[in-house]
């Protein structure tokens, strides 16, 4: 369903995403702002019985603050950084 909703609300996305780079977050993109609205939402146990209109808020809501520190956190992740291939 949220993958659906995705197409719905993209034009808050994209206000979002402007907001961003007229901030000077000239790297962010709407995938990334979805994926950090739905990695909080599942982390608050969210997912359920959500309407699209609390989505389209949430992403309103969506501070540079709390997108930055996901992106970071979400980097430090996906990176091995002790991983061995480069030896």
């Amino acid at each position: 369903m949220m993958e659906e909703w995705k197409k719905e609300i993209f034009p808050a996305l994209e206000s979002k995403l402007d907001e961003f780079h007229l901030l000077g977050y000239k790297g962010a993109t709407t995938d990334e702002i979805w994926e950090c609205l739905l990695a909080r939402k599942k982390r608050n146990n969210d997912l359920e019985d959500i309407q699209m209109h609390r989505l389209v808020n949430e992403i309103m809501r969506l501070s540079t603050n709390e997108y930055m520190n996901w992106l970071t956190i979400h980097a430090y992740k996906g990176t091995d950084m002790f991983s061995k291939e480069e030896a």
